[in-house]
């Protein structure tokens, strides 16, 4: 067994368990690995030590419980391990920098320190060779757009830091606030039949630590702005990175990290460099699984 293989088993040990007492010294066991060694290759392979990391689980776990405003505060914490209201509160104030009752009251989305799934960063498929892991299935492929493709949206600055990396962090997910503003607009938007809906990060003219994120829909080439902002994908040489999940929130939270991180792996592993802005293709599933593809230039100075 490889040693990233053990610290997968304590993490869907922990996952499992998450509402448990959970030592350090079990987790070792299930690892068969010395105390010492475990917590030295867990804190490396996962970028957190063993009792931050499910802390952080945790409050991920508690935080999709505050959603349901007839379970107390007190509840929650308690059967997430927190010994106390005030416990819980300063751990969940440290992660997303305001109480779980002010997020009750004032519900924004949410960044989640995910569950790695390590077999993602050992593993590298060739193009057009499909990768399942933990309910995911992933595949990449080289793409060449031959005409642009029209969108109309709207714009929003991201701090870099409360961000990146993704699926490491925790916070408002300021990617998926502008996604709600946009829903809150988009039925003013004359869109494509059966168009896509798209997102994009780019610099822009974000300020300095910031980047520029654009959510919007797939319009016919000359649309009518009316008040939205333009993008146009430019016709070239792309990476693809198609992925599927069980359904759209997983789609878009963890199993969307987790596609994020392998490409960027992947690309650096098979020598390209992508010019500085990805996209995000949402599309309209009839089947049971919830669908959608990344997008990546490849830089003209590395096209093969």
């Amino acid at each position: 067994m490889h040693a990233w293989e053990s610290i997968q088993k304590t993490l869907d040990y922990i996952e499992d368990n998450i509402k448990a007492e959970i030592s350090i010294e079990e987790l070792a066991d299930i690892a068969a690995l010395s105390l010492f060694y475990y917590q030295r290759l867990f804190a490396r392979l996962v970028k957190k030590p063993v009792r931050e990391y499910i802390k952080l689980r945790r409050l991920a776990r508690a935080g999709k419980s505050l959603e349901d405003k007839n379970r107390r505060v007190l509840d929650i914490a308690l059967e997430y391990g927190f010994n106390c209201h005030e416990t819980f509160t300063r751990a969940f104030k440290d992660a997303y920098g305001f109480s779980p009752s002010e997020y009750r009251d004032n519900p924004v989305p949410l960044n989640n320190f995910n569950k790695p799934d390590l077999l993602l960063g050992y593993v590298m498929i060739d193009e057009g060779v499909p990768l399942i892991s933990e309910g995911i299935v992933l595949e990449i492929n080289r793409r060449v757009l031959e005409e642009p493709i029209d969108f109309l949206g709207i714009v929003g600055h991201i701090n870099i830091d409360g961000q990146i990396p993704a699926g490491e962090v925790t916070g408002v997910d300021e990617p998926g606030a502008v996604w709600t503003r946009f829903h809150g607009e988009k039925h003013r938007i004359n869109r494509k039949p059966e168009g896509r809906e798209f997102g994009m990060s780019f610099m822009g003219d974000a300020p300095e630590g910031c980047f520029s994120y654009f959510a919007g829909a797939e319009v016919e080439p000359g649309a009518d702005h009316g008040g939205f902002h333009p993008w146009r994908l430019p016709a070239r040489e792309y990476i693809v990175c198609g992925f599927e999940a069980e359904d759209f929130e997983k789609l878009v939270t963890d199993t969307l990290y987790k596609a994020m991180n392998y490409s960027y792996a992947w690309i650096e592993k098979h020598g390209l460099e992508i010019d500085f802005f990805s996209a995000e293709f949402y599309y309209k599933n009839p089947a049971d699984t919830a669908y959608m593809e990344l997008w990546y230039p490849v830089s003209a100075a590395k096209r093969t």
